[in-house]
């Protein structure tokens, strides 16, 4: 699970000023935080995390292996 929105309100950040900030459209934000993009490229990962101050790990919730929390 990415934790995109977490990171973005936590840095006090409309989804709009981290667009300009990343150059990532905030179209491509709103999906990727809304769930309706899972899976985006790690280019557009790595301009999210920089424009946040973030390595890219950051921004993934890592999911629970074999039962327990990872």
């Amino acid at each position: 699970m990415i934790l995109l929105k977490e990171a973005r309100e936590k840095a006090g950040l409309s989804q709009k000023q981290l667009a300009e900030l990343s150059r990532v459209p905030q179209q491509t934000i709103s999906a990727i935080e809304s769930g309706e993009r899972k899976s985006p490229g790690a280019d557009t990962l790595y301009l999210l995390s920089s424009a946040l101050g973030k390595k890219m790990d950051d921004l993934y919730k890592h999911e629970a292996v074999y039962g327990q929390e990872a």
